[in-house]
């Protein structure tokens, strides 16, 4: 675990933005102490005091009393409006930021994962039914650097997958809350997607969080602006682009070919980071800067391959696994699974005839997801109708006279569906 720095020089970033870190905070606070300020800033005493006593012969901050062995600070009226117009710039005043060099070398040494295997797969996905041979299919793209691409009829369980895969790595990383880069801060630490170790480690450097390994997963709504620096025009601040949060970790973009982007346009994307392991990022002024790129990357689609590009565009996504329906006895699986879950009582002749009225109103393969929706509708119409919850042939009809369309037109729907555009 990394140790808090002691000095400035430590720390790889200019010291004015030290200093602009703790006036920022102090004129947030109003009055602070040494204590806090190392605290909200995640820096050492020994460096905030040398700050502060800097700051105090710049006029910029006062002492007001002591707090035990501890000084109250506060800002002077030059203080303020030197922090007010530094804020314009950038108001950042969180952890200090991790310099770019020190998160190149955090990210190179956390590239090597946890070694995937047979039982680690069975262990990660161990919530779902999966054959045995689907796993030495996914087994191995996994293990490869190269994209993977999930692709089958929708409705197989490629999210639920994908949302999985993180489970195969039982280790740690560490994420930066923020990094400095071209005397820039780009906040990386998203407590929405990395999923923060608690409690931290004691003695830990607070510019960092202890994670376990991220998953990222974005659908139709991804767009190229989700894949650079975006800088907030109120606060001066970056964010980190989606992939830069996946790094170390797996980064899955689902319904592929759905995107307002291009699948061509999105493949292209990783080209060069997948090949050298870095990113290039713009920055709003013009200029460019180098990040570590580590993420593994999953491209999910219900979408015919042939329909996503030709031949040579397929060709460039090595790792190809076909995500198909699954047979009865998986589906009894399954539907055991989920009654047990919900205290629903369920024979095999229940199992039976639901898959035989799935049959007859979609004339199509059994999907994983049928289970869990028959039975989730089923314990509402128990609650409805006050009923035990029993899986038998009336309740499965019930079930299917809400769950599934029709597709009769006693009524002549379509002629007045006609009649009303007319």
């Amino acid at each position: 675990m990394p140790t808090p720095p002691t000095s400035a020089a430590e720390l790889g970033i200019p010291e004015t933005m030290i200093e602009d870190l703790l006036l920022q905070r102090l004129v947030l606070d109003g009055r602070s102490s040494v204590t806090r300020l190392a605290s909200a800033t995640a820096l050492s005493v020994g460096i905030v005091d040398a700050a502060v006593d800097h700051l105090r012969q710049l006029l910029m901050l006062e002492i007001q009393g002591m707090d035990g062995r501890d000084y109250v600070l506060a800002p002077t009226e030059k203080g303020k409006q030197e922090a007010l117009n530094r804020s314009l710039g950038c108001s950042y005043a969180g952890a200090a930021p991790v310099a770019l060099e020190e998160y190149f070398r955090v990210v190179e040494s956390q590239r090597k994962r946890s070694a995937i295997t047979r039982q680690t797969l069975r262990q990660a996905f161990a919530d779902m039914v999966i054959a045995e041979s689907f796993f030495d299919d996914l087994g191995p793209s996994l293990v490869s650097t190269d994209a993977l691409f999930l692709y089958g009829p929708p409705g197989t369980g490629k999210t639920s997958l994908a949302e999985r895969m993180a489970n195969m790595y039982g280790d740690t990383i560490l994420v930066p809350r923020a990094i400095e880069a071209d005397r820039q801060i780009i906040t990386v630490f998203d407590p929405a997607i990395h999923d923060a170790v608690s409690p931290q480690p004691e003695g830990i450097d607070g510019r960092w969080v202890l994670c376990r390994r991220p998953c990222v997963i974005v659908g139709g709504e991804l767009h190229d602006g989700q894949l650079e620096l975006q800088k907030d025009p109120n606060t001066g601040i970056y964010r980190s682009p989606l992939q830069m949060k996946a790094n170390n970790g797996i980064f899955v973009i689902d319904d592929f070919g759905r995107q307002r982007m291009t699948p061509e346009a999105i493949l292209n994307r990783w080209i060069v980071p997948l090949s050298r392991q870095i990113d290039f990022l713009t920055m709003a002024h013009g200029g460019s800067i180098t990040v570590p790129f580590d993420s593994k990357i999953v491209f999910s689609s219900n979408l015919r391959p042939e329909t996503l590009g030709d031949e040579a565009f397929i060709r460039r996504i090595p790792n190809k696994v076909y995500v198909g329906a699954i047979d009865e006895l998986q589906f009894d699986q399954i539907l055991a699974a989920v009654c047990k879950a919900k205290g629903i009582a369920c024979n095999q002749e229940s199992a039976d005839y639901m898959k035989s009225v799935i049959h007859t109103n979609t004339n199509s393969a059994l999907r994983p997801y049928y289970p869990a929706d028959f039975v989730r509708t089923l314990v509402s119409i128990c609650e409805y109708e006050n009923r035990p919850k029993v899986l038998d042939r009336g309740a499965i009809d019930r079930v299917a006279n809400i769950y599934f369309t029709r597709n009769d037109d006693a009524e002549g729907w379509d002629t007045a569906a006609q009649s009303i555009a007319a």
